[in-house]
């Protein structure tokens, strides 16, 4: 990290958090290309304080087309902090004088994010079985939020979403059988309008979560949050890449849709099933053109990173579940 970088932030922090006298432990965390993710301490005569800044990248344009932007994230994290969904808190929303771009710093909470830990790991044996129904509850309280008290999002419906995803499928010039039979089943079978649209987190699921011995404490990437079907986050999540081998357990690889539904519903939400099936193959679609995506940009460059390629070759593994789903054998998941 640079020291002018360092410097910013430690005046950055010294100006809104009161008594701090700096920063220290700066460490940029591995992540997404699209933003820069850091975890540091701000040093504080009463103990520090850990903190993770969310900032565009240096030289970074316009955000990516479905991104709701960093400003609207912080919006909807503070949001969702005071409604009591577990959520880290925004401690500070970046300004044009603090020198360090767009972004925002929120505390840091302990626990785990990497799937495969929170799946096999002895730390979280005890509460495995009940993360599906915490996850339930969280969404019916992401769906809850008072439309009203949010930023302005961008609007996704199966239409808007399957224009979206045949263009850029189409775009790659990839033929993919499996995947026009996807397009076909969802445009044959559309749910129609949804009761009551709201706000949709757009990425819920395990790896974007914190997880500690006590169950869910953060949801964290609300970078694709739109309004919409409150259905298709109940979807997303049950889609197998999210199972990290434990394909038997569709909520994240923890647990059953039945134990989400009965969490969502014990918070007072409505679940349609056959509307989460929809979404659940809609998202497993848009997850194997995610990853044609990534395999087109490594082949075509400039990033030839090989996180790159070993995404995009798991375009085939998303080929399988979609027919898993669409023409299920006996006695299949």
């Amino acid at each position: 990290m640079s020291g002018s970088f360092e410097a910013d932030l430690a005046r950055c922090v010294t100006r809104w958090c009161a008594g701090a006298t700096g920063i220290a432990n700066a460490a940029r965390l591995s992540g997404g290309a699209s933003q820069e993710t850091w975890s540091f301490d701000i040093v504080h005569p009463d103990g520090d304080i850990g903190a993770i800044l969310r900032r565009a990248p240096s030289g970074y344009g316009a955000a990516p087309e479905r991104a709701a932007g960093l400003d609207a994230e912080a919006v909807l994290m503070q949001r969702a902090y005071a409604a009591g969904i577990p959520s880290p808190p925004v401690m500070h929303v970046l300004e044009a004088t603090d020198g360090l771009g767009t972004g925002f710093i929120m505390g840091r909470i302990a626990g785990e994010t990497i799937a495969r830990k929170i799946l096999r790991d002895d730390a979280f044996a005890a509460v495995r079985p009940k993360l599906a129904q915490q996850a339930g509850g969280v969404l019916c309280g992401i769906h809850g939020l008072d439309r009203a008290t949010l930023p302005q999002l961008r609007r996704m419906n199966p239409a808007t979403e399957i224009a979206e995803l045949t263009r850029d499928y189409h775009g790659f010039d990839w033929p993919r059988p499996v995947f026009d039979l996807a397009l076909r089943w969802l445009a044959d079978n559309d749910p129609g309008p949804v009761q009551q649209e709201t706000l949709v987190h757009g990425d819920f699921r395990n790896g974007n979560l914190i997880i500690g011995e006590d169950g869910i404490r953060a949801v964290l990437d609300w970078e694709l949050a739109h309004f919409g079907d409150p259905m298709e986050d109940l979807g997303w999540i049950c889609v197998n890449s999210w199972r990290f081998g434990a394909i038997d357990k569709p909520v994240g690889g923890f647990g059953s849709r039945e134990e989400m539904f009965a969490g969502y519903e014990a918070a007072g939400g409505r679940v349609d099933a056959a509307r989460v099936k929809y979404w659940e193959v809609m998202g497993t679609l848009r997850w194997g053109v995610m990853c044609c995506g990534m395999m087109q940009r490594f082949r075509t460059g400039p990033d030839h990173s090989m996180e790159r390629a070993m995404i995009g070759r798991r375009a085939s593994e998303t080929e399988i579940d979609l027919l898993r789903l669409l023409a299920p054998r006996a006695g299949g998941g």
